[in-house]
């Protein structure tokens, strides 16, 4: 955990449970930078089918793209997926995963992770696999979090009530305070 701002805010959790929406509400809120999800740039440009040595390389390019958006943030750095989401895909996918990935989340620089619930509408993407298991990978995703022992924080409801909540949370946990 850091000591001084920016924190990170890893936004975490099952495909299509709103972790890009809460993210950029969560920067525009508090004034500063968020890191998208470098696996759809990935994987838009691959021109194959995704194999089990794509993953390392998506999790490199996501941690470059968070150490640009340290330079960018202030108080917080909110990133839409970390090295959790890659571990569950990885493992839920190949049945195994790359030491890159495992060493990474040993190493987890997260000041809190933002578990997303599954209680929002299923949208459809071409790069979502897993419709009908989503309530099965958010309970994987909570178990590896209480294993791993760090602060996380689930989040459910609609945009404005996760805002809201993340932001009472984040003003509490931080001593900032942010209104909107």
């Amino acid at each position: 955990m850091n000591n001084k701002p920016p924190y990170r805010i890893a936004i975490t959790g099952p495909e299509s449970t709103g972790k890009t929406t809460l993210a950029m509400a969560l920067a525009e809120r508090f004034r500063t930078a968020w890191v998208r999800e470098y696996s759809r740039e990935y994987l838009d440009g691959l021109g194959r089918p995704y194999e089990f040595e794509d993953l390392e390389q998506i999790a490199r390019g996501q941690r470059l793209l968070e150490e640009e958006g340290l330079r960018e943030a202030n108080r917080f750095l909110f990133c839409d997926t970390d090295m959790l989401v890659m571990k569950v895909w990885s493992e839920y996918r190949f049945g195994k995963c790359a030491p890159y990935i495992l060493e990474a989340l040993q190493n987890d620089p997260y000041d809190l992770h933002l578990l997303c619930g599954t209680d929002v509408p299923w949208e459809y993407d071409p790069l979502r696999e897993n419709p009908g298991e989503r309530e099965e990978l958010y309970q994987i995703y909570r178990s590896e979090l209480i294993r791993m022992g760090g602060a996380f924080l689930e989040v459910r409801g609609g945009e404005e009530e996760r805002v809201e909540v993340v932001t009472d949370y984040l003003n509490a946990r931080f001593s900032f305070i942010v209104t909107g």
